[in-house]
């Protein structure tokens, strides 16, 4: 009795620890799945939040599929611990249309800066110019043109129309002679394609390539579109900065051509090509839309007579980066720059008038100016000497520097222009850091037979090199403070600043002036009683 009792007794121990211990696992697995429940939510926001931010930062990533074997997913449970860094969690969903590029099975890194112009960005570069980048190549164009001439042709008063994308109203390819008289060309449909529109032709209103000679007479061009330059004459160089056209030529007259899109010059000339405009009326209202512009590759413009027109930011008068001589016309800026000069190019104005009223700043520049030589260092023009030369005429500059040179070596030759100021600060000319890097600030101002006024500004990191010949006359003084117009400051002391003055030519001083180095009579220099100090000593001999 006494063993059937102790038997009983250890049977019923055992029977409650088994019990205990079942509820001990039940209890154990059903906090672990609260946990991994939390975990899995957790996990899903993380990845919400990741993919959102990943869409924003490449707009629409490159389509790529998963392997066409995925495998079966492991069994057994997970491993303890995190992910490494930088691993996150499994994208949520299904893969991806498309085929993984190089067989990675991983979708292509998004390329580095920014999309090219005319791709709802706006340009990179400068004011008024293309943006920068490789710039792909003609050969990758498929051009098109709703009117398409191919061999030796002449036509008069025709209508030439197109609203279809990246198509021109009038492509003219041939190397033979073509004559259009009196034409009525119309264009719109806005092109993204950038740097194919800027470098070689695509989606402009009248688009002439392959070595044809053209001569437009008289009529109308007008576009209504981003990236739909009026008359585009592409010389066939593929965008290489110096390098020979295929002689691809473009004479037109008398002509009236408007243009309100972004990206949508008046005359435009690139690769090689060479214009020649006489008595033209060309108003041009969008971005970067100057009404005499070029591109990378260059080439040669000649203007003559005509009214030249812009009103659109980054849009000065004239966009050099080829070789632009420019006379008896009439050029107006409403809103940017005169003209604008970048790298090694240059611009030729003899007896025009020129008014501009630079009132908002665009791309990297960080001044208001009329003239501005710089280089962007984007692959649109080469580096080394930039040449603006203006003879007689007229100078009118409403807002801003009269002259500002940045990032490259500028030489600026004047010669009997009448040049009026009307910005309270007064500044004919300021040498110094801007929005760009990769060169010095280098000047040299020529004044022949010139009558120029106001405060030259030269920064601590920067070169000027004045010579006033044949009766020329400087009234102004140097300095090195300079504030640029979004009100940071730029210098604080005057850079190298060389000074020649022949004997016919006077320098009047309205305030202490610094400079480096003086060629000359003293007796040249007007005191009125202020100092000029050469090398930090006092020039004695003044008048």
């Amino acid at each position: 009795m006494k063993k059937r009792h102790t038997r009983w007794i250890c049977l019923m121990t055992a029977l409650c620890l088994l019990m205990g211990l079942v509820l001990g696992c039940s209890g154990s697995a059903e906090n672990e799945s609260v946990a991994t429940s939390v975990e899995a939510t957790q996990s899903a926001e993380d990845i919400k939040t990741e993919e959102g931010v990943a869409a924003d930062a490449s707009n629409e990533p490159p389509a790529y599929a998963a392997p066409e074997s995925m495998g079966e997913p492991p069994t057994g449970t997970p491993p303890e611990g995190t992910p490494p860094e930088g691993m996150g969690q499994p994208p949520m969903g299904d893969p991806p249309d498309g085929t993984p590029p190089g067989g990675m099975g991983q979708p292509p890194e998004r390329p580095d800066g920014t999309p090219p112009g005319g791709m709802g960005q706006p340009p990179a570069g400068g004011p008024g110019g293309g943006p920068g980048g490789p710039g792909g190549s003609s050969a990758d164009i498929d051009y098109s043109g709703a009117v398409e001439i191919t061999s030796a042709d002449s036509q008069t008063d025709q209508t030439y129309a197109t609203d279809t994308v990246d198509q021109s109203a009038l492509l003219i390819a041939t190397s033979e002679a073509a004559t259009i008289v009196n034409p009525t060309v119309t264009k719109s449909g806005s092109s993204d394609g950038g740097d194919s529109c800027n470098f070689y032709g695509l989606n402009a209103a009248v688009l002439v390539k392959d070595g044809a000679n053209v001569t437009i007479t008289g009529g109308t061009v007008s576009s209504d579109a981003s990236g739909a330059n009026g008359i585009f004459c592409y010389g066939g160089n593929s965008g290489r900065n110096g390098a020979e056209g295929d002689g691809t030529t473009v004479v037109v007259r008398d002509t009236v051509i408007t243009t309100t899109g972004s990206g949508s010059g008046g005359i435009m000339t690139t690769g090689g090509g060479i214009t020649y405009a006489y008595d033209l009326t060309v108003t041009t209202s969008g971005q970067s839309s100057a009404p005499i512009r070029t591109d990378r590759g260059g080439g040669v413009v000649y203007v003559d007579g005509g009214t030249y027109t812009s009103n659109g930011l980054g849009s000065p008068t004239i966009y050099s980066t080829a070789e632009i001589h420019v006379s008896n016309a009439t050029l107006t800026s409403n809103l940017s720059e005169g003209v604008c000069i970048e790298g090694k190019n240059s611009i030729e104005l003899t007896n025009c008038d020129m008014t501009a009223n630079n009132t908002k700043m665009n791309s990297n520049a960080s001044f208001l100016d009329t003239i501005m030589i710089y280089q962007s260092m984007s692959g649109d023009a080469d580096s080394g000497t930039s040449s603006f030369t203006m003879t007689g005429g007229s100078l009118t500059s409403k807002s801003g520097h009269v002259f500002h040179v940045t990032n490259t070596n500028a030489i600026i030759n004047l010669n009997n222009v009448s040049i009026l100021n009307e910005d309270a600060q007064n500044i004919l000319l300021s040498v110094c850091a801007d929005g760009w890097s990769g060169a010095g600030n280098v000047a040299t101002l020529n004044a022949s037979k010139q009558a120029i006024a106001g405060t030259i500004l030269v920064g601590s990191d920067s070169t000027l090199t004045l010579n006033l010949t044949d009766g020329s006359v400087l009234i102004g003084t140097v300095s090195g403070s300079i504030t640029n117009a979004k009100g940071t400051t730029v210098s604080t002391e005057v850079g190298t600043v060389n000074v020649t003055l022949d004997s016919t030519s006077t320098w009047a001083l309205t305030g202490d002036a610094y400079i480096t180095s003086f060629t000359g009579d003293a007796a040249s220099i007007v005191s009125n009683g202020y100092t000029l100090y050469v090398n930090g000593v006092a020039l004695t001999g003044t008048r």
